[in-house]
């Protein structure tokens, strides 16, 4: 019997069982659904997290001061001293990896401004800062090198900031505020980089030149941060390790003493998020996969009835010459058909339901192409390996016995 004939038969017999087929795709319908939807939030919230993290700048490199043992008792590292202005001079003449690099200190404190006020950061930096972390400037212009030499009262706020101090709207460039008791001068507004990954709003600062923050605010002569970034995120590693060399030559640090320093890279940042999510992927398409082999089971399940239900014409077909592998084929074809169908229906599903959960919770989603063709690779394996068993048992039934089944 010819392919063509058996399809046709596997067909007929299908359409002779409309709704037990139909129930019968639910489960792999359900199931491709599932995993297609699970996969696209799944890789949606790896490409916002890494693109969040691109734009807070995925080759910068934070030192920070370590802690110390003193007099037996173990410092914090936020009153450590350790890093001075030597070192970050140091670290931008005598690297060959790293492009961009920053002093950093900073404070918390109320920013006033008329009778509006509100809390917020101000970060002494230097205008290699703004590269580094990748704010563009939206209105004004940036303080000058002369006016970080000379410690100016000048400043750069974020959108935050604007709406908070400014909510009638007013151009806030060229207007003082004061942070603390001290008089600021807004000579620019940096664009709006909203909320990242971690929820921190990125709008919510005001850059200063380092030296005014030190000396008007501060009152010390240590940096607290320096900030720098890579020449690429693929020389991120090289890059630490000069910046180690660096400091620990300039900390006069023995071969057997501990950094007086620690070095974190937004790589690492990257590859921690990047391999939790995808952890979560794997284990929200785990969940979902359940729902395949669920609907495997189904189609193992209604094939053995069919098996059953037609046992009679089964032996019929073999009374007349039809061969134990033209009914194995038959009844592997409806399973097929069933698990074919039913995955079909279950990609236009699980698109579908992706794309609504991006529309209704603002969820990020990203539909891989191989997401779609592994679902409905499986479904089709899965119809492969379910059915068989059952289309196997009608190929070894005995045509006599099976036609003087009741």
């Amino acid at each position: 019997m010819n392919f063509t004939n058996l399809f046709k038969i596997a067909v007929k017999a299908l359409g002779n069982n409309k709704l037990r087929g139909f129930l019968t795709m639910l489960g792999i319908i359900i199931g491709v659904a599932s995993v297609i939807t699970m996969l696209a939030i799944g890789q949606g919230s790896k490409q916002s997290i890494q693109a969040e993290i691109s734009e807070m700048g995925s080759n910068m490199i934070m030192i920070h001061p370590g802690g110390d043992m003193r007099g037996g008792v173990r410092l914090d590292a936020d009153d450590m001293e350790s890093l001075k202005l030597k070192d970050m001079e140091d670290i931008r003449e005598k690297t060959r990896y790293v492009s961009y690099v920053s002093p950093a200190v900073n404070s918390a404190g109320q920013a006033v401004y008329g009778a509006n006020n509100t809390p917020t950061t101000v970060y002494g930096v230097n205008l290699d800062y703004l590269e580094i972390r990748r704010y563009k400037i939206a209105d004004g212009d940036a303080f000058s090198e002369q006016e970080i030499k000379t410690a100016a009262k000048v400043c750069l706020v974020g959108k935050t900031v604007v709406d908070e101090l400014f909510p009638a709207g007013e151009n806030p460039v060229g207007r003082v505020i004061r942070f603390g008791t001290i008089p600021f001068r807004i000579v620019g507004v940096l664009e709006s980089k909203g909320y990242n990954s971690m929820g921190m709003d990125q709008d919510d600062l005001i850059v200063a030149p380092y030296t005014t923050v030190q000396k008007r605010i501060l009152a010390i002569t240590h940096l607290q941060e320096i900030v720098c970034s890579s020449l690429s995120e693929a020389c991120t590693d090289e890059a630490i390790a000069e910046i180690s060399d660096i400091l620990r030559t300039n900390h006069r640090l023995k071969a057997t003493d501990d950094d007086d320093f620690s070095i974190r890279s937004q790589q690492e940042l990257s590859s921690m998020l990047t391999s939790t999510t995808d952890m979560m992927t794997v284990l929200l398409a785990a969940v979902a996969g359940i729902s395949l082999l669920v609907g495997g089971i189904g189609i193992m399940n209604i094939m053995y009835v069919s098996v059953t239900e037609r046992t009679r014409e089964i032996g019929l077909r073999m009374s007349i010459g039809a061969k134990g592998r033209d009914i194995l084929a038959q009844f592997l074809i409806e399973s097929i058909l069933i698990s074919v169908t039913g995955g079909l229906i279950g990609v236009v599903f699980g698109i579908g339901a992706a794309v609504v959960v991006n529309l209704a919770a603002a969820f990020p989603i990203y539909i891989q192409p191989w997401s779609v063709l592994l679902s409905f690779a499986v479904c089709t394996l899965t119809g492969v390996f379910f059915g068989w068993y059952p289309a196997q048992k009608a190929a070894m039934l005995d045509p006599i016995e099976a036609i003087r089944y009741e």
